[in-house]
């Protein structure tokens, strides 16, 4: 038995980039960053903040919806699988890429908030989780819900 299985949390760097296949099939790619906190060791040796950047792929709807409600900078929270691929450049050396193919993606920023989007958006709630199958957010607005009361904030893990 094997599994390979990626949960990311982190900041989409760039706009996502969606082209169509022939077939009418969605593609988007968008970089994602996750960072690290610096900290400061015992010994007062300075750690600083470590960001990892990745390379996400998203197929039909979720690529249609990244197409329509992501942007560079807003919140996602994404699960997949890690793939790698190689191809030879123009001048024929041999690239090697990593990339996460996306299933399952949920958006965190609330709509409004984004700072890319360069056009004002309705204030609203978050979107709900969408799978592969996917292919518009929820119609119905939801309220965001508060979490500094939740008590489910409080488990140990």
């Amino acid at each position: 038995m094997s599994v390979n299985k990626v949960i990311l949390l982190g900041n989409v760097g760039r706009d996502p980039e969606v082209r169509y296949l022939d077939t009418g099939i969605a593609v988007a790619t968008m970089p994602l960053a996750t960072s690290e906190r610096g900290y400061t060791l015992a010994n007062g040796t300075q750690v600083p903040e470590r960001t990892e950047w990745h390379n996400l792929v998203l197929w039909r709807g979720l690529a249609e919806t990244v197409e329509k409600y992501v942007h560079k900078g807003d919140k996602l929270y994404v699960e997949g699988k890690i793939r790698m691929r190689s191809y030879d450049d123009q001048a024929g050396n041999k690239r090697y890429v990593t990339e996460i193919f996306v299933e399952n993606m949920e958006m965190l920023t609330p709509k409004g908030a984004n700072v890319g989007a360069g056009t004002p958006q309705p204030l609203g709630g978050q979107q709900a989780p969408i799978g592969q199958q996917a292919s518009a957010p929820p119609q119905s607005e939801q309220s965001v819900p508060e979490t500094k009361d939740n008590p489910a904030d409080d488990l140990p893990f």
